[in-house]
Order: C-alpha cells, then structure tokens, then sequence
C-alpha cells in the first residue's frame, strides 16, 4: 500500500479507537516538566496526527503526552503526492509532506471534541505561501487560537519540506522570532491567567556551534523546552537502498544516532536550564535509554510504530528509567 495511504487507513482506525471503551490500564510512570504532570515520559511526535482527528485513539495506545499538528494558519494541500516513501530494510521513512493540515480552526474544533485529559502540545508552522520575512504573522495567529487549547506549544521551525523555514533557526531571525514568541506568550498568560509552555523544534542538522547558538538564544529568551530533533536530510545508513534517493526529511531508526549526538550537545549547552524532549529514531527501550542518558527529560515517537506497533510504547513506558 502506499505509504500515505496506509497512514490515512491507520488513522481513521485510530480515530474509531477512541470511541471504545479503555481496553488497557493507563500506563504510569510519571515525571513533571516544564510545570506539566505527564503519566510517563513517552508521547506521540507531531506529524502522525496533523489534524488532531485521532487523539483519542492515540491516547488507548498508552501514550503520557500527545502532540499535534504541524498546524497553519489557513488549509493547504502540502507537496504534490506521492511524498512519503518507506526505506523497509533500515526502518525509516523519507516525508516531503509540506505541512498538508486543514488549518488551525479545524484543529481547535477535533481538540474540543476530545475527552483526553493529559498533556496536549500543539505544533504549530507557516503557510508554504507566507514569506519568510513574513513568519511571525502566521506563529502568532497559530498561537493566539491555540493557546487555550494546549497544554504547551510548539514552534516548528525546522521541517526541510517548508521552503527557508529552517533560516529561522540562526542568528538574528531566530532572535527576533523566539522575542515575538515571548512577548506575546506573557500577554496570552496575562489575559486568559494561564501559563504555557513555548517550545521550539530544531533540525538534528546543525553543526556543533549552531546548536550552542541556539541553545544561548533559548536560554536569553526564557522558552520552556525543546524538541531535538526534527527529520534529517542526511542519508548516512541508507544511501543505496529503494527510495533513499528521494527528496526529503529522514525519520525513523537511520535517525537514531545523529539525534542522540544532537541531544547530547544541547544539554551540554542548555546545562539543565532548559528541558529536552528526544525524538528521532527511537526504536527500543536501550535506544530511548540513550537520549534520557544524553539529556532529554521526555521522548517523543512516531515512525517506529509504523515498524513495531504500539507494543513498543508500552515497553518504553514501563522500562525507561528518568
């Protein structure tokens, strides 16, 4: 089946989970970050849920958190198809998605639908359309709709699929948007008397004195958490393989090691001032092991349920020691 489509069957599959009753215990092994109680420290990475259709079902799988999106401002169709590709021999998936959604309002209304409980994130981009100079318009009318519905959000800045969306992750571009970011998250905690938290997504890309820039940035700016990492373009471990030669962000266990060693040099940097979420590659407990051993405080998944199924969940939630 193609890979799209085989998303879009497991999804609907997923969303028809929700409406049954809990066909397992809640999988506890809790730990606290950025001020949020999560049941463990295991949730679901932003890119299998675009829309926000199937939280529910998501959450029977044993998931401590859930994160949705990437959202925009306004519905788009992404890349022309197909544009996700599965490289079956090393476990990882090459996506040129484009960030296809319906847009933020679709979201908030699936969000309120939900009975989930626990901690949502919301990830939120920029329309493919927007120029990039033009950014903080479409992250600030992201985060002033979502705000009231998230438990913390997301500023997705480093998906490869967006064309310049990764130059916000440098210098003075990234300084101006995480000052935006803050000015108005204080003024969204002011008028609605509640705070959440900002967290920004890096690509697992950047060399070692970008990552140390970033992390300076972070801490200068006060934002509450980061999720190393996104896809990579490297195809180191996959290169001769069917479809490696696709344009595209790299996911899955080829993944693995890069975002480890990213993780390792952030939390160098950040020295515990701010919270890591690992994601990237995760494929077993010694793998998610390692990226809570190189700093990360939560971890985040997605295409090695493709790979494995949920029963790779439960496992890490049970065995992964914070």
């Amino acid at each position: 089946m193609d890979a799209e489509n085989a998303h879009q069957f497991s999804l609907q599959a997923l969303k028809w989970l929700g409406y049954l009753p809990n066909l397992q215990p809640i999988l506890h092994n809790p730990v606290t970050v950025m001020g949020l109680s999560f049941q463990n420290p295991i949730g679901l990475a932003a890119g299998a849920d675009k829309n926000g259709e199937a939280i529910d079902g998501f959450a029977k799988l044993g998931f401590g958190f859930i994160e949705v999106g990437t959202v925009t401002p306004v519905a788009q169709d992404g890349n022309p198809r197909p544009r996700q590709f599965r490289l079956l021999e090393a476990q990882g998936i090459i996506n040129r998605n484009g960030f296809n959604n319906l847009g933020v309002d679709v979201l908030i209304e699936n969000v309120k639908k939900s009975h989930y409980q626990g901690v949502l994130g919301i990830n939120i981009g920029k329309n493919a359309t927007t120029p990039i100079e033009r950014s903080w318009d479409d992250y600030q009318i992201c985060l002033r709709k979502v705000y009231q519905h998230a438990s913390y959000i997301t500023v997705n800045i480093s998906s490869p699929n967006t064309k310049n969306l990764r130059s916000l992750q440098y210098g003075e571009a990234l300084d101006d948007l995480l000052k935006s970011l803050k000015a108005e998250q204080r003024q969204l905690a002011d008028r609605q008397g509640v705070y959440k938290p900002l967290v920004l997504k890096i690509a697992p890309d950047l060399s070692a004195d970008e990552i140390a820039s970033v992390a300076d940035s972070l801490i200068r700016h006060q934002i509450d958490g980061v999720i190393a990492g996104n896809t990579t373009l490297s195809r180191e471990g996959v290169i001769g393989l069917p479809h490696a030669e696709q344009q595209g962000g790299l996911s899955g266990k080829p993944l693995n090691t890069l975002s480890t060693h990213v993780i390792q040099q952030l939390a160098q940097e950040l020295k515990g001032k701010i919270p890591i979420i690992g994601s990237g590659g995760i494929h077993s407990v010694q793998s998610g092991q390692a990226k809570i051993d190189a700093g990360a405080s939560l971890l985040q998944l997605y295409s090695a349920m493709v790979y494995q199924g949920p029963r790779l969940i439960r496992s890490l939630a049970q065995n992964i020691q914070v």
